[in-house]
């Protein structure tokens, strides 16, 4: 499904309106009808009552709508307006001074005081405050209110967005609704999907408003979440050098889960040959742990990592494989830094850097931008705030714009680990993903994550496509281990034993990915 941002969003409805002749009342009153479908399915209507708190905008306007279809199904809707009523201008005015014919009892509110008592008689509450525009702290009567609704304990449908949420980033601006469910207009905004808007969402749904597919479904909107990539055959015939053969060049002194994760997990996969480069003394303790993999022990330094002497040798073998990993656990040591720095440069096979490789290229951006062959980076934030010299509270605020700018600027694909992960790719385009949980932020994962994706490339899915399902699979083998033990306590372990469940999954139990993708209302 495509996601939007809040400029973005607004082009569309002027799109709408001017191109197509679909009338502002019109799509509200769509918008305010649908969110209506979801109270009356959820939480029911008839004889009951329901508080709306409206603010002097379009999405005080969608509760206006409400507010007359709560009514028109039998319930009693009382409508608090937040805000100078003069202040409602085009389908909202109108359908104001259509709420002001009908008994509906509407009340201007100065202070939380009458707040405060309507809340304690009400069933529920639609939360139609300020819509997805906010740009600044919210303050005043709005916090006051905000903060009640929280405490009133009631059910709480937010109208495009929980009041409070950045619809561009997902930041709370000071306080923000806590909804039960959400119903968002158009589009999910950017603001839905990411944390932490994302967790204060309730159940989210869409609706597309009465758009036609060639807006919602354009392909010029640059935004989407990590949509189903069917895995391919395992042929009959297969044998492991056609299921991928992928070098891992990664480990040194005192990491020892690192490079064995990511090479395990290849094979986890579906994968068909992880060779590992690791330094020589290494080797035997990896052995004892993944006997299936492998092993090209390495000259080590002094301090106990790769040496700059493997460089030929680690060359001519890349030249033989399908695709190169390296950076699990590989250390912060110069020699090895440096070591990075030339074999990305002279490496024509597909390259996927993670971790310590990410930093040794972080000064010497130009060697990733020159690079013949794809190039996948897998950084945290921290990672890519050094990898794009920007201070880590942008990062965090803007991680999209960043995301795109970076990505297009250096040619390659790159995931930005965390909550919803995000994949961004040279052209541009941006996919959220949908799978994972709080239990994977734990030490290993992303070693996981990278040899999952170098997997999906050996299965023969092309490089956009193989990030995403490799990014897909580890969180929904992540989900799949916490359904069974709980988030508390999963290790990356855990992430790799169940990650051939996670592909059973995929390709035999379509009905437990639809938990995945977000629902539209009709």
């Amino acid at each position: 499904m495509k996601v939007i941002g809040v400029g973005a969003m607004r082009r569309m409805d002027r799109q709408a309106i001017a191109e197509l002749g679909i009338s502002e009342e019109i799509l509200m009153e769509n918008a305010g009808k649908a969110a209506y479908q979801v109270l009356l399915r959820e939480f029911g209507v008839a004889g009951r009552q329901y508080a709306l708190f409206c603010g002097a905008g379009n999405n005080g306007g969608d509760g206006l709508v409400v507010a007359r279809h709560i009514l028109s199904g039998g319930g009693t809707p009382k409508v608090f307006l937040l805000g100078d009523p003069e202040r409602f201008q085009g389908a909202a005015r109108t359908h104001l001074e259509i709420v002001a014919k009908l008994p509906i009892a509407m009340e201007r509110v100065t202070d939380a005081v009458a707040l405060e008592a309507a809340l304690g008689d009400c069933d529920g509450i639609v939360d139609a405050l300020l819509g997805t525009g906010l740009d600044r702290p919210v303050s005043g009567l709005f916090k006051e209110a905000i903060d009640l609704l929280n405490l009133s304990g009631r059910p709480v449908l937010s109208l495009d967005i929980p009041s409070g949420v950045n619809g561009d980033t997902g930041e709370v601006m000071g306080t923000a609704v806590r909804a039960d469910h959400t119903v968002a207009f158009g589009l999910p905004k950017i603001g839905n999907l990411l944390y932490p808007g994302a967790g204060l969402c309730g159940s989210l749904q869409v609706c597309h408003i009465s758009f036609p597919p060639c807006l919602y479904e354009d392909e010029a909107l640059p935004l989407s979440t990590n949509a189903f990539i069917p895995l391919p055959l395992r042929e009959r015939t297969a044998h492991k050098g056609a299921m991928g053969d992928v070098l891992f060049i990664a480990g040194a002194q005192g990491y020892f889960g690192a490079p064995y994760f990511a090479a395990m997990s290849l094979l986890k996969a579906g994968g068909g040959y992880a060779r590992l480069a690791a330094p020589r003394t290494m080797t035997p303790f990896l052995a004892t742990r993944g006997s299936e993999i492998v092993f090209v022990p390495q000259q080590e330094t002094a301090s106990g990592s790769i040496a700059l002497a493997n460089r030929e040798a680690l060359l001519a073998l890349a030249q033989r494989v399908d695709m190169v990993v390296i950076g699990p656990g590989l250390s912060l040591a110069e020699e090895t830094q440096q070591l990075v720095r030339e074999l990305a440069a002279g490496i024509v096979r597909p390259l996927l850097l993670d971790g310590d490789g990410i930093t040794a290229l972080c000064g010497h951006r130009e060697i990733i931008r020159d690079r013949r062959a794809p190039t996948v980076l897998t950084p945290h934030l921290g990672e890519m705030a050094r990898l794009t010299g920007r201070p880590l509270p942008e990062i965090e605020r803007g991680r999209m714009a960043v995301l795109q700018e970076t990505a297009a600027d250096l040619k390659a694909w790159i995931v930005l680990k965390g909550a919803r992960s995000l994949i961004g790719t040279p052209s541009g385009r941006v996919f959220i993903n949908m799978t994972g949980n709080p239990g994977m932020a734990t030490a290993g994962a992303g070693d996981v994550l990278t040899g999952t994706i170098a997997a999906m490339a050996g299965l023969g899915l092309p490089i956009e496509e193989a990030v995403r399902k490799g990014v897909f699979l580890h969180g929904l083998s992540g989900d799949l281990a916490a359904a069974d033990k709980g988030e508390d306590g999963i290790t990356a372990q855990d992430i790799l034993n169940y990650l051939p469940y996670a592909l059973k999954t995929d390709r035999e139990d379509p009905a437990a990915l639809e938990r995945y993708e977000i629902p539209v209302l009709g």
